[in-house]
């Protein structure tokens, strides 16, 4: 199975997007104060610009393709400067292509520093929240927009809390055993197509569906199935974490397979390294349940530090040491022979 970074996914998105979506998402209002097309000018960075050097002249490391955030000491330090200053720092501020600028804790423009930014196509808007506050949210937002992702063929499911990826070859029944999984109580995030995402810098790998083809699932020889209108809304879920991935194999006879699960098999998703469970599929094997207790040994490795296989193998161990500390000495044959000759 490979799982390689090829085709990693970076973006970038619209004004327009961001600001329809964060209020969504997050409880920080945001109120335009110009009428600029945000379509056209898209943010291609995650992270937000302070631009009080800027402000003040000096550019030269000016990260302009950053969302501007204008707080307390941006706004009162334009206030503080006399009309024609002001105008000349702002037009020198303005003439870089910058995706918006945000106003926070209801700071104000006047009015022709507002009509620069809206001849430059620059969409500016404004928040009651503190810059700490906003600048939080946008970060929290923008991080999870511009997190690395990649889409995977496979089912995605919820087993006890455990994020499970189901990989494998087309045809070996992946989306039939995530709807036996579902049957038996369990979420499906996602069939088909898995879009795996990477928070940040961090080693979370989070799992969602495609919006096209959401809860919706093909079996063949039955058609397209709808597992929320089948099962009701307990059924799905909307993501979860990537914790474990189990790869379906076609069975092999000249094949070697884990027996114990001494030694544990990673796989590399955007970097990060995740547990691999590889099961071969033959006519009677319960897939399935197999998956739960998969599932269930993760949980005990996790949370009780337990696991089987190391525990069968020491118990082996303390069972062979005491039948050799429990066996009779051997005898001195030697000395037996001695005895008799004299």
């Amino acid at each position: 199975m490979n799982f390689d970074q090829k085709g990693l996914k970076k973006r970038s998105i619209t004004v327009a997007y961001f600001f329809e979506n964060i209020q969504k998402r997050s409880d920080v209002r945001f109120r335009p104060l110009n009428n600029v097309d945000a379509q056209q000018r898209r943010i291609p960075e995650r992270d937000l610009h302070r631009p009080g050097l800027a402000i003040a002249g000096f550019t030269k490391l000016f990260t302009y393709k950053r969302v501007q955030i204008l707080g307390n000491t941006e706004t009162r330090f334009l206030n503080h400067l006399d009309p024609e200053e002001r105008r000349k720092a702002f037009a020198n501020f303005v003439k870089f292509r910058i995706p918006c600028i945000i106003l926070t804790s209801n700071n104000k423009l006047e009015p022709e520093l507002l009509d620069m930014a809206t001849s430059a196509g620059i969409p500016v808007y404004v928040t009651r929240c503190s810059s700490t506050k906003a600048i939080y949210h946008i970060t929290d937002f923008l991080d999870a927009e511009f997190s690395l992702y990649q889409q995977y063929h496979g089912s995605m499911v919820d087993v006890y809390g455990v994020g499970v990826l189901l990989t494998g070859k087309s045809g070996l029944g992946k989306s039939e055993v995530a709807l036996d999984l579902v049957e038996r109580g369990h979420g499906l995030v996602a069939d088909d197509v898995v879009v795996v995402k990477r928070r940040g810098e961090t080693n979370a790998l989070v799992a969602s569906r495609n919006n096209i083809i959401d809860h919706f699932m093909e079996i063949r020889g039955l058609g397209v199935v709808d597992v929320r209108a089948n099962f009701g809304i307990r059924a799905i879920r909307d993501a979860k974490d990537v914790q474990v991935v189990v790869e379906l194999l076609e069975w092999s006879k000249e094949s070697e397979y884990e027996r114990l699960g001494l030694d544990q098999k990673t796989v590399k998703l955007l970097g990060v390294d995740l547990p691999l469970v590889q099961l071969p599929i033959f006519p009677g094997k319960n897939i399935t349940v197999i998956i739960e207790v998969v599932a269930l040994n993760f949980l005990l490795k996790r949370y009780a530090g337990y696991v089987p296989a190391e525990a069968l193998t020491e118990r082996i161990k303390n069972v062979i040491n005491r039948d050799r500390a429990e066996a009779p000495a051997p005898s001195n044959c030697s000395e037996d022979h001695d005895d008799e000759n004299e």
